[in-house]
């Protein structure tokens, strides 16, 4: 730690990253198994209109993957928990930025099977590779600028004394915890972006299936109604397990539990699971995919 020259206080100069609390005794194992998932996620290849945003979200699954299993599995391995104040902030954003990625991909994967459902005849002409281009970047640079004020509000905090972060990544609420001031600002802009990013999203996905759940109802043939729904079996799969996770998350950190390694845990493997699993979804559903992912896991 050195002294700030403009106060009385210390400030810190590294964080220290606990890790999983309380498995000491077992924590190779763990390791085994994040890097075997880790691993895994690495290995999603996709592509195609539709395929390109399947692509796009396996390349948020495993930007996120990376911009935490490194780290991870260096603490658990080598014992290596600190990190400076600079690396932490840049995972923090990074890890906001590939979160929010994923309902962005969803809400653009829903338009696409509205248009797929609603409107087929128009398909070809609306969703071409100029629109996936041009939902994608819009997608990322709304992201990306908004989510800057994070990490530039965490790291405008004064840090004294308490360096431990209960966690083995960078989280927003577990660092700006530590800090000595008043971190109102940051909850209260946490929030916003959370109602305006991915409220938003949300909104637009459950438009987008009201919209295909109408269309539905209004066949006339059963067999056509359920090949329709059978197209957005796999996408709301994904939606469903992502929102979930995210909620069971937020409860678990609100509620406080008595057992810490639980939430801890928890963020872990919603950042490590659905990018080795989505493939295997998305596969269920399709015989490219099925084919690719026969490959990876070398049974043709």
């Amino acid at each position: 730690m050195f002294k700030d020259s403009n106060s009385s206080k210390f400030q810190v100069s590294e964080f220290i990253l606990m890790g999983f609390p309380g498995i000491h005794s077992w924590q190779h194992w763990l390791s085994l198994r994040l890097a075997l998932l880790y691993f895994l996620a690495l290995s999603a290849t996709l592509y195609q209109p539709m395929y390109y945003f399947l692509g796009f979200l396996a390349a948020a699954d495993m930007g996120l993957a990376t911009a935490i299993m490194p780290r991870i599995l260096t603490i658990l391995w080598f014992n290596a928990k600190t990190i400076t104040l600079p690396e932490c902030f840049a995972q923090m954003y990074a890890i906001h930025c590939f979160v929010a990625m994923k309902p962005s991909t969803f809400v653009c994967m829903a338009i696409d099977r509205y248009v797929a459902i609603c409107q087929p005849l128009r398909y070809p002409s609306v969703v071409t590779e100029s629109f996936v281009f041009k939902a994608t970047v819009f997608m990322e640079l709304r992201n990306s600028l908004s989510l800057i004020s994070v990490s530039v509000l965490a790291a405008q905090r004064h840090y004294c004394s308490q360096n431990q972060i209960e966690h083995c990544l960078c989280s927003n609420l577990g660092v700006t915890s530590l800090s000595c001031d008043d971190r109102k600002i940051n909850s209260i802009n946490q929030i916003l972006l959370a109602w305006t990013l991915m409220g938003s999203d949300l909104g637009l996905i459950i438009l987008s299936y009201a919209l295909i759940l109408q269309s539905v109802l209004k066949l006339n043939s059963p067999e056509a109604a359920s090949k329709a729904l059978s197209i957005c079996t796999s996408h709301l799969i994904l939606i469903l397990f992502f929102y979930t996770v995210i909620i069971v998350i937020s409860i678990t950190h609100s509620t406080g539990m008595k057992v810490p390694l639980i939430p801890v845990l928890l963020n872990v493997l919603h950042n490590v699971i659905p990018p080795a699993l989505n493939p295997m979804v998305y596969a269920l559903k399709s015989k490219e995919l099925r084919q690719g992912l026969y490959k990876v896991l070398r049974l043709e």
